[in-house]
């Protein structure tokens, strides 16, 4: 067909695909928001991170917990502010760790003492006490636990947590802001587009003074519709200043880094170029929103945890801390810091923070292309031109091959770049498109174009796998029921000692064993391009090269023997363990001409095979009880078969023939053949010669060293009889060597 017949006769369908693409393209662009989209997007996110992730414990970060048992053993929280103080005094001078952080704010006053009312005592009640004044002022110091953990921060990599709010409205801000990361006046505002905040909690004015750092702790802003926290900002703005993560903030005091800077494509401030953050020699990749994806490890306990009241009672070895990044959070679910993340619907909030650091440490954050719409829009155009055009030229299964090759490029590179580049390519849209065109042209070529194929599927349905009517399906002038000679390979396989079967079973469970017998039997001929002829009881007859050509017709047919064994091997457990007897076959191929077509009466037809070389297919099956083999195959479908190692059985007349054929069994792939299968071939060729040059003494020798070596072939057994029977009854000087079978 020339290209102007194609497109005349394919017009609509081009049409009505590239009407598909359009909202692909409209929703990258933001012009229509397609929900079923986003909510893949975030699945492949999920699975490719869940496929990745390296699933080990980070012991460089420690989450000291302040966990169910902690509250238990140490009492409600909040606890007093000089026992934290203690927990810092130990943490850094008995065990020598590097950076503490607080997933916590302290943004009220530790009143536990009682200092707030001795100190209204001494303004009413005891005002005129001197000596209760005095004494009040000589314990004030040990009373303050707001001051003492305060004084406990100074001079320490200590960053405390704090949260914004994104209310609209500046009010109820409480405590002190650290100072930001960045001042209003030293960046463009156009450039970073932040997240801007309305107000804050933060810790109190003397703990933030003493603290080396402070950092926003809630990413809640930046959830995702489906509530899961992929991604947590950076960045936030308030008041015109820019303020860093808690992250972010523990991450720069472990790498020593005074500040953070703003990192641009190019070096051009441009409201779309903010790339990412700089921290020392860290380079860190953020999106539009100044948030970076989280690196999740893995599940829950990603990190070492150590029980806080463990810690104060005594009970962690030094080395568990030592030199370690230490984040106090919680995991006792009445605290409320629980959230919903890709590895897990409850998943500690402090464990987030934890992921962020090491990624940051590490280098490893996940980064987007810095024009995701552009690179997305051209590369569904470019694919939707491609499977709009393509797709009504090929064939259904050529069709399929081409959507399943383009996902899987994509899908490989999704991969390979997510994990060699830390990349994340926006490859989503493009992938679902393409599933969806191809389900749309598979829809339409079934309704619109696929008169044909139904009328093959009507003809021959009944006898070809569906592989072979799509074949068929392009070209469905070319095929007929008429009868015809063809060179083609029948089988025939039939149940050993069905007769016995069948009488110690039911009727229902002869014929549910049946079933169960003859679907994987079928599926087998079917998967090597076999044709069924028909079912006869406990039989099958099946046939190879018609109504499809098939060049290797003899070679499908032998594997195909060769898997049904192995499959009726696979199921004799499962017919077992429901009571029903083992079932073995016999196999018999030929090779040869043979008229294949619909036969039959004016009240029934079938498309089927007949002619000797049929006949004697059926043979070769009722010879394999003979020979005590599973499948017996004719010289001429040995001879069609040439890399496959054969055992010649025997050289044989059978009823209805004067002249003998070679019949062999196949052995197995002559690359695959073991050395063993070598042996017994040359020590078997060897005997077969003496018995057939009538040297019975010796070819007797050769047989029992056979049996004597492989006691579980039937064959040498066989060859023992019957040289015993020829010592007594020679078959003349002019025996060709083979043996007349004058029944069935």
């Amino acid at each position: 067909m020339n290209r102007r017949g194609f497109f005349r006769r394919h017009a609509n369908r081009i049409a009505l695909s590239l009407l598909v693409v359009l909202p692909f393209l409209l929703n990258a662009l933001g012009i229509v928001d397609l929900g079923v989209i986003e909510r893949i997007k975030n699945y492949s996110y999920d699975v490719r991170l869940r496929w990745t992730m390296p699933n080990t414990i980070d012991k460089r970060i420690v989450i000291l917990d302040i966990d169910e048992k902690s509250l238990q053993e140490q009492g409600h929280w909040p606890w007093p502010r000089n026992k934290l103080a203690h927990l810092v005094d130990l943490l850094f001078d008995q065990y020598k760790i590097d950076v503490l952080g607080f997933d916590m704010l302290f943004a009220e006053r530790d009143e536990s003492s009682g200092l707030r009312s001795l100190q209204q005592l001494a303004r009413t009640e005891l005002a005129g006490n001197t000596n209760f004044k005095l004494a009040l002022d000589k314990l004030r110091p040990q009373l303050d636990f707001d001051q003492i953990f305060a004084d406990s921060l100074k001079a320490r990599r200590v960053a405390l947590g704090y949260y914004f709010h994104h209310e609209g409205r500046q009010s109820g801000s409480v405590g002190a802001l650290p100072a930001p990361s960045l001042r209003r006046g030293s960046f463009d505002p156009h450039s970073v587009r932040a997240t801007v905040a309305s107000g804050f909690s933060a810790n109190l004015p003397e703990l933030q003074i003493n603290a080396a750092t402070s950092g926003f702790f809630n990413a809640t802003p930046l959830v995702d519709a489906d509530g899961v926290f992929r991604r947590t900002p950076l960045l936030q703005m308030y008041d015109g200043d820019l303020y860093e993560a808690l992250a972010l903030s523990v991450a720069r005091l472990v790498l020593r880094v005074p500040a953070v800077e703003l990192g641009y494509a190019g070096g051009e401030q441009s409201p779309v170029n903010l790339e990412f953050l700089d921290l020392g020699k860290r380079r860190i990749p953020v999106d539009s929103d100044v948030a970076a994806l989280i690196p999740y490890r893995g599940k829950e306990h990603s990190f070492a945890y150590v029980s806080a009241s463990d810690l104060l009672n005594g009970k962690t070895p030094l080395q568990a801390l030592q030199g370690a990044i230490v984040l106090v959070g919680t995991t006792a679910p009445g605290l409320m810091d629980l959230r919903s993340t890709p590895m897990q619907e409850v998943y500690p909030g402090v464990e987030m923070h934890a992921n962020l650091i090491a990624g940051i440490i590490d280098g490893n954050i996940k980064e987007g292309l810095a024009h995701p719409v552009g690179f997305e829009v051209e590369l569904l155009l470019v694919i939707g031109v491609l499977l709009a055009l393509a797709l009504p030229a090929l064939s259904p299964l050529r069709a399929t091959v081409l959507s399943v090759a383009l996902i899987t490029v994509l899908t490989v590179a999704y991969f390979l770049t997510w994990k060699s580049a830390n990349l994340v390519l926006p490859l989503v849209s493009s992938l679902f498109m393409i599933a969806v065109l191809s389900v749309f042209n598979m829809a339409y070529g079934f309704f619109v174009e696929s008169r044909g194929k139904r009328m093959l599927t009507s003809l021959f349905g009944q006898y070809v796998p569906p592989e072979l009517v799509d074949e068929m399906a392009k070209d469905p002038g070319a095929y007929t029921l008429a009868g015809e000679s063809k060179e083609m390979t029948v089988l025939f396989a039939d149940v050993r000692g069905f007769t016995t079967i069948s009488e110690g079973l039911a009727p229902a469970q002869l014929t549910q064993l049946m079933n169960e017998f003859l679907t994987p039997m079928t599926q087998v001929i079917h998967r090597h391009r076999g044709t069924i002829d028909k079912y006869m009881g406990d039989a099958i007859m099946a046939f190879w090269g018609a109504p499809v050509f098939d060049g290797q017709h003899a070679r499908h047919a032998l594997l195909a023997a060769m898997d049904m064994i192995a499959d009726l091997d696979a199921l004799q457990d499962q017919f077992k363990a429901r009571g029903w007897p083992p079932i073995k076959i016999g196999v018999g191929l030929n090779s040869g001409e043979m008229t294949v077509g619909n036969m039959g009466s004016e009240f029934r037809l079938a498309y089927t095979v007949m002619g000797d070389t049929v006949n004697l297919g059926s043979r070769l099956e009722g010879l394999t009880k003979e020979y005590g083999v599973q499948i017996i195959v004719s010289e001429y479908t040995r001879a069609a078969v040439p890399d496959f190692l054969f055992l010649e059985l025997d050289r044989v007349r059978v009823k209805g023939k004067d002249r003998p054929i070679a019949i062999y069994q196949p052995i197995c792939l002559v690359s695959q053949c073991k050395e063993t299968d070598m042996e017994e071939l040359n020590l078997y060729g060897a005997a077969l010669r003496l018995y057939r040059e009538q040297n019975w003494l010796a070819a007797e020798n050769f047989f029992v060293d056979l049996q004597r070596r492989f006691p579980g072939k039937h064959l040498y057994r066989l060859y023992a009889k019957r040289i015993e029977f020829f010592r007594e009854h020679s078959p003349g000087t002019d025996w060709d060597g083979s043996f007349v079978f004058t029944t069935k």
